[in-house]
């Protein structure tokens, strides 16, 4: 098997987990130190007032993602669908949803994200299509070639002559069966999702091929790279077995009710990112521009099944260890910093060697950050994970601390909550985590001249929007932009890092590479102040200079500290560095120090 690492360029990581020392070496690709930004394309920015998002809405903001020093912007599903899933359901691979705008419209944006640096990179959704697809239609009539694009079925007698599915397998989105008749082609057909979004068939290479003409239609037209949707559904079991009972205390129609070891992560799965690599990799020769094509899975499993894509080509397997584990969402009561730094060492003991990590905090199937963790733990996280080696993948929103907007049942628009009831509706919501962006204190928070959004704006648009985190000396959005400016140094890149619980409540880490300034993480995770010693970060000098701190904070940009005995205030975050460091002349070597003198102009300090 050929590694994703192999045709690449040396990258030398040695990992030793004892206290946690990773170092990154050599030259890289534009991805390997990128941040991405999320943009849910529906709430991000509407342009002619209909209460819908739209690219010409992304287009028009795209100075916010270059005032952050984002280099990377992937897109929500934005092909033609008749948005039964928010787009996850394409009628159409090769157009862009009329609500979205045109093709024109896509080449316009991506030509003025290349001139603000910015690459887009777009989600494809290759398991299945909308019912409403030409191919499905054709499939459905049993017109050739299309016949077998889908899993169909028809179906087995029980011992009363009913004809019934071939196996108990359950939908995704908690509706029953995962198998639907069609009285036109007198067959079941697989639908693991919504019972409009039918599963194609990947062991047939025809489907295959097709998969492959989208992916060069869409880099022709000037996309970076794919995020590849919903990987672990591609293969179901050739012998279609039942599934066996999970033993959850769940209704028997939800997914998680039978455990789906025949329909999820199987190894063909994995086999087929390698094909698509090797597609990648021969678009990449042909083009010879310089650019090589980034391919982002999206796999929600363990550790060692999520590292597993590296092996097969993927470039950025999404590392959802801070979102979700088995089902639950990883928050502040499930999080902690012995938690933080053991999921940290996971990903990089499980990850080849050569390859590059990423985090992931959020995105658009689970609750936001700031109401998952608190407000007061937004810098923190950003802290580390801003300064943290590799890929960082911002969800919109999440730099200014947005929370879930509540929504009633009768507000809610997710079928994957729509088929659950108004009891039981919101654990499956993924609406309240896509309400419209707060640009401002306005109508519609900005997002819309219309008052009339396609989901309700949070009620906290007046004060939780960004606007006022700009006007302010000090907020999170601030934050974000000053811990972006220190992600971009070559210490951050480059350097060693080093991790370290220290007590119960405090996690730190250091960034350090030979003759530049170092960086130093420090955060306490519980309400209450405690004092610690940061002895054990012997390299940094006796007094520390502060660069960051968190919005309740009283330290300031120049402030400094005691390296043996610091006490930190509840909820505390920093970022620090030595307090000896010089900016004499700017170089490479003195980035942080000669930042400091910027940051506390930033900061009104």
């Amino acid at each position: 098997m050929v590694t994703s690492a192999s045709r690449r360029l040396a990258v030398a990581i040695f990992a030793i987990i004892a206290g946690l020392v990773l170092q990154v070496d050599g030259e890289k690709q534009w991805w390997r130190t990128t941040t991405i930004y999320q943009i849910w394309p529906r709430s991000f920015k509407d342009s002619d007032g209909d209460g819908i998002g739209d690219l010409n809405g992304i287009t028009s903001k795209l100075e916010h993602l270059n005032d952050m020093g984002i280099e990377t912007l992937w897109i929500s599903p934005i092909f033609k669908s008749p948005l039964v899933d928010s787009g996850y359901d394409v009628s159409d691979y090769l157009a862009i949803d009329p609500m979205y705008g045109t093709l024109e419209d896509f080449d316009n944006l991506v030509a003025r994200a290349k001139e603000l640096g910015i690459k887009v990179v777009l989600d494809y959704v290759p398991n299945h299509t909308s019912t409403e697809h030409e191919w499905f239609k054709l499939s459905e009539a049993s017109v050739d070639p299309y016949t077998d694009y889908y899993m169909w079925h028809e179906g087995i007698l029980d011992a009363n002559g009913t004809r019934r599915p071939p196996n108990n397998w359950l939908s995704v989105f908690n509706s029953g069966s995962a198998w639907q008749w069609s009285d036109k082609r007198q067959a079941y057909y697989l639908h693991q999702f919504d019972v409009s979004q039918a599963d194609l068939d990947f062991r047939n290479e025809v489907v295959i091929e097709e998969t492959k003409k989208i992916i060069t239609y869409w880099l022709d037209r000037g996309a970076a790279g794919l995020r590849i949707d919903a990987l672990p559904f591609m293969y179901e079991d050739v012998e279609l077995r039942d599934q066996p009972l999970s033993g959850r205390n769940v209704p028997p129609t939800d997914y998680f009710y039978r455990l789906p070891i025949y329909t999820k992560d199987l190894i063909e799965d994995y086999e087929l990112v390698q094909i698509w690599r090797d597609h990648f990799d021969e678009y990449n020769a042909k083009a010879n521009d310089g650019l090589e094509r980034v391919i982002i899975t999206e796999a929600v499993a363990n550790a060692s099944l999520m590292c597993l894509y590296y092996n097969y080509g993927s470039d950025i397997p999404f590392n959802f260890l801070f979102v979700t584990n088995s089902g639950i969402p990883v928050d502040a009561k499930t999080l902690s910093p012995a938690e933080i730094k053991n999921k940290i060492d996971q990903w990089l003991e499980y990850m080849p060697e050569g390859e590059t990590p990423n985090w992931v905090l959020g995105n658009h199937d689970k609750n936001r950050m700031a109401t998952r963790f608190g407000s007061e733990k937004i810098d923190m996280l950003n802290f580390i994970f801003l300064l943290l080696p590799g890929v960082m993948t911002v969800y919109n929103g999440d730099e200014i601390g947005m929370p879930n907007t509540y929504l009633t049942w009768e507000e809610t628009e997710d079928p994957q909550a729509c088929s659950t009831d108004p009891q039981r509706y919101q654990p499956y919501s993924r609406d309240p985590e896509r309400t419209p962006f707060q640009w401002d204190d306005s109508t519609s928070a900005g997002f819309s001249t219309n008052s009339t959004t396609f989901l309700p704006v949070n009620t906290n648009y007046r004060t939780v929007n960004l606007a006022a985190q700009k006007a302010a000396d000090k907020s999170h959005y601030k934050n974000f932009q000053a811990a972006m400016r220190l992600r971009n140094t070559t210490v951050a890149k480059d350097g060693a890092l080093k991790t370290l619980v220290i007590g119960e409540d405090v996690f730190a880490m250091s960034r350090e590479l030979d003759g530049h300034d170092p960086l130093l993480v420090v955060i306490n995770w519980s309400k209450s102040p405690v004092t610690v010693s940061l002895d054990e970060f012997s390299n940094f000098s006796e007094k520390l200079q502060v660069l960051l701190s968190d919005v309740n904070n009283d330290l300031k940009v120049g402030d400094t500290v005691s390296r043996s005995s610091i006490t930190l205030q509840g909820n505390a975050a920093l970022v620090l560095t030595s307090s000896d460091i010089t900016c004499s002349d700017y170089s490479d070597v003195s980035e942080v120090a000669c930042l400091i003198t910027s940051l506390k102009s930033f900061f009104n300090v």
